[in-house]
């Protein structure tokens, strides 16, 4: 997993907002891997079990922790990749770490301590890495206090990636400062822009959260151009029949030519840094 750590070279955690079924996570999974192998970018496939934050009560969740991680475990053996995906509970941790390469904690959550001491000694006993979510409601400095937590688990901060994706803006907004990124660098940890979830409304369509597709490159070009080391994004074959998020999530086929776009603008602006 070295490969996600800071280096001289941009990676990237994508796939899908939620798992709906086994033959679409495998489609985007395999067409992901082939254009970053292509690309020649260290890459992650991210994919969710359970949406445990939906604004409905009647919403699409996800298939839940069994049967998400057999699908994500599928995806493993047949494709050959290391996976993410987001866990909300405590016990979730140690199934999570067995399947799963890089273990994430939430925004909404990022402060629950038990979660995170949880997560850490999962991600200790299976070699794992962590990768947080900024909470939106968060100073990019106040990040030391999860990395505290995680290393007072695990020794060290070494398995720790961060994660921006926006602050609050008033009501049903979102904002990206881009100063965050190198604010939480200086924790000594590698960062990853979100560009997906950074262009959400939420709550913005009452009963679903909102979003602003066109957001996402602009976002995730201007994070990597201020020196994000990774980028996380979403992707479906057909973002207007995703059961979470399509109004913020890329269609698929546009994953090349983002990534290759992501790829030159860090290697021009990380050279000799």
């Amino acid at each position: 997993m070295n490969q996600y750590k800071k280096q001289n070279t941009l990676f990237c955690f994508a796939g899908l907002n939620v798992l709906e079924d086994e033959s679409l996570a495998l489609e985007t999974a395999h067409f992901l891997k082939e254009t970053t192998e292509k690309l020649n970018i260290p890459f992650a496939f991210k994919a969710s079990f359970d949406k445990a934050n939906r604004s409905s009560i009647k919403s699409y969740r996800g298939p839940g922790l069994d049967k998400g991680l057999q699908i994500l475990q599928t995806v493993k053996d047949k494709l050959h990749i290391p996976l993410l995906t987001d866990l909300h509970e405590p016990f979730q941790a140690d199934p999570v770490a067995q399947v799963v390469d890089i273990l994430q904690i939430p925004a909404f959550l990022c402060r629950q301590t038990d979660l995170v001491v949880a997560t850490s000694k999962a991600a200790q006993k299976y070699q794992r890495l962590i990768h947080v979510k900024k909470a939106q409601f968060m100073a990019p400095w106040d990040s030391k206090n999860i990395i505290d937590k995680i290393t007072e688990v695990m020794g060290h901060s070494s398995s720790i990636i961060l994660c921006e994706r926006g602050s609050c803006f008033g009501y049903n907004n979102l904002v990206v400062d881009m100063l965050a990124i190198y604010e939480m660098q200086q924790l000594g940890v590698p960062v990853t822009i979100d560009a997906t979830h950074a262009v959400q409304l939420p709550g913005g369509q009452k009963t679903s959260t909102g979003g602003r597709r066109y957001g996402v490159p602009l976002i995730a070009k201007a994070a990597v151009a201020a020196g994000a080391d990774g980028v996380f994004l979403e992707f479906h074959p057909e973002p207007q029949k995703a059961k979470c998020d399509g109004p913020s999530c890329l269609p698929l086929t546009s994953a090349p030519q983002l990534l290759k776009q992501l790829r030159d603008i860090y290697n021009l602006t990380h050279k000799e840094q």
